[in-house]
């Protein structure tokens, strides 16, 4: 993997939709010291089971037919997830404006992109140098530097 040069208070933005981290890097694009600015937690997006209480409803395929088809359930923690992601676009555009900074790093499950894709604004993708796949969630910050920067 390619390590990314990182500038002086440069953001990196780590998160899944469930949990995201605002880091920041003290260090310059040598020696890189990338600290914890704001942690965001989803932690009210409870289980689906407990979400939706309803049966999924059901179709009928024609007015002369009695042929009748069960519907998709509705997946209310994936729906969480999606909002929690565009909370989170919005709590790093904030971020990245008001510290001005010049780069930006995402790290997050390929769902997770998308959505951060479809919801941060063109000033601030601008400013993206990477985009990794991958969830470094719940692993420590000086790990998560070991996987970005050089």
């Amino acid at each position: 993997m390619t390590k990314i040069a990182l500038p002086h208070d440069a953001f990196v933005f780590v998160g899944d939709g469930r949990k995201a981290l605002f880091l920041r890097n003290e260090g310059d694009e040598k020696y890189a010291n990338l600290v914890t600015v704001r942690v965001m937690d989803g932690e009210d997006n409870p289980p689906n089971r407990e979400q939706g209480t309803d049966k999924p409803g059901r179709s009928v395929a024609s007015a002369h037919s009695s042929v009748r088809s069960a519907m998709e359930p509705t997946d209310w923690h994936e729906i969480e997830e999606h909002r929690f992601a565009e909370r989170a676009a919005e709590a790093l555009e904030a971020i990245m404006r008001e510290r001005a900074a010049p780069a930006l790093v995402i790290a997050a499950p390929a769902r997770t992109l998308a959505d951060l894709r479809r919801s941060l604004h063109a000033d601030v993708k601008a400013k993206v140098r990477a985009e990794i796949d991958k969830d470094l969630t719940n692993i420590p910050v000086w790990d998560i530097e070991k996987h970005i920067v050089g």
